[in-house]
């Protein structure tokens, strides 16, 4: 009979190909799917997977997709390195959009003109700040009251989405916009420039790789760095080298939170260039997944980044190609996650198989 058995010690090699092995069994699976509903599946995963990279102006669509799934995945790994389970970086989102948004569109209706060296890092500060005092909210609770930062972050989510509504549903309402929930279009000094010619992608992307590498070094290159992961790799080890375990809690959290309200004020400064009641689009959610398939490493979210922006346009594009179910891109999301905490089980553990013998006369 099968049965796992511990390994000495964690095998790399399966550390690396986990991610591999991962997405062609996601594939397969999703072939059968296709199968099942009537679809040819060599034409579904052709759309799916290469349709997105076919042309300049489908990748930079991808890569202006993975621009904010890197910034807040990059946030959510140093999070999870240091065992603090973030899951509300949806809100941390929003209140980015709501942080860097508000400050553009204040600027906007005042007639304040800046030059874009000035006015698009205010922009993005802003939205740092937004994102960092909603994750100081759960900061705060787990701090004080030991709230469990998990339901919190994932709860404050609906109340940011509430905010945002309120907003654009009243004071910030566009008077000439046809009574329509969103604000002004943002001066043109407060758009993220582009950063290839006829195509909506933005210095943002530029941003989000320096983000990765400086988290990066970060993590891996400061005694900061090294006191988050101790702390969540050996809490008792951490507390018994003097390591403290409540700056972990605030410096993961609030770093999560800022770089989360980032990735916010470059959507609306970006692609959007408003603020509206839609921007809730399950970004933050689906960076859950990225750091993940990324291994938690800031290098591997860029590339989990681009993995998972490919799969959520190539969903859209089937839907719209092949008439398949909207959720077509969220079920293989799923599936990529869960395969892939299957397969990250044989890191550790190995497959061995062991002849069963019966009761002893």
């Amino acid at each position: 009979m099968l049965r796992l058995e511990a390994r000495p010690v964690p095998s790399q090699a399966m550390a690396l190909a986990s991610p591999v092995i991962a997405l062609l069994l996601t594939s397969a699976v999703a072939a059968l799917i296709l199968i099942g509903i009537g679809k040819d599946p060599v034409s579904g995963l052709q759309v799916i997977f290469l349709e997105p990279l076919s042309n300049r102006r489908q990748i930079s669509e991808v890569l202006l997709k993975a621009t904010p799934l890197i910034v807040i995945a990059v946030g959510l790994a140093v999070c999870y390195r240091a065992n603090v389970w973030n899951i509300g970086a949806e809100g941390q989102f929003l209140m980015g959009c709501v942080g860097g948004g508000g400050l553009a569109l204040w600027l906007t209706t005042q007639g304040i003109v800046l030059p874009k060296v000035v006015g698009i890092p205010l922009v993005l500060v802003a939205g740092m700040l937004g994102g960092l005092l909603w994750a100081a909210v759960v900061a705060l609770l787990r701090d004080r009251f030991n709230a469990n930062e998990i339901l919190v972050s994932l709860m404050l989510v609906y109340v940011a989405q509430q905010i945002i509504n309120a907003l654009v549903f009243g004071p910030w309402k566009d008077p000439k916009g046809f009574n329509m929930p969103q604000t002004a279009l943002f001066h043109a000094s407060l758009h993220l420039p582009p950063l290839l010619e006829r195509t909506r992608l933005h210095v943002g992307f530029v941003i989000s790789l320096v983000l990765a590498v400086l988290a990066m070094l970060f993590l891996f290159r400061t005694f900061r760095g090294f006191q988050l992961q101790v702390g969540g790799l050996a809490p008792a080890a951490a507390r018994y080298a003097g390591f403290s375990a409540r700056g972990a809690v605030w410096t993961s959290l609030l770093l999560s939170g800022a770089l989360a309200g980032m990735a916010g004020a470059m959507e609306v400064a970006g692609p959007i260039r408003q603020v509206t009641p839609y921007l809730s689009t399950g970004l933050g959610f689906t960076a859950i997944i990225v750091c993940f398939v990324g291994r938690l490493h800031p290098l591997g979210i860029v590339a989990g980044g681009v993995l998972l922006s490919v799969m959520l346009i190539g969903g859209e594009l089937a839907q719209s190609r092949l008439g398949l179910p909207n959720a077509m891109a969220s079920v293989l999301q799923g599936l990529l996650l869960l395969i892939l905490l299957a397969c990250d089980t044989f890191i550790d553990q190995r497959l061995r198989w062991s002849r069963s013998t019966g009761p002893a006369a």
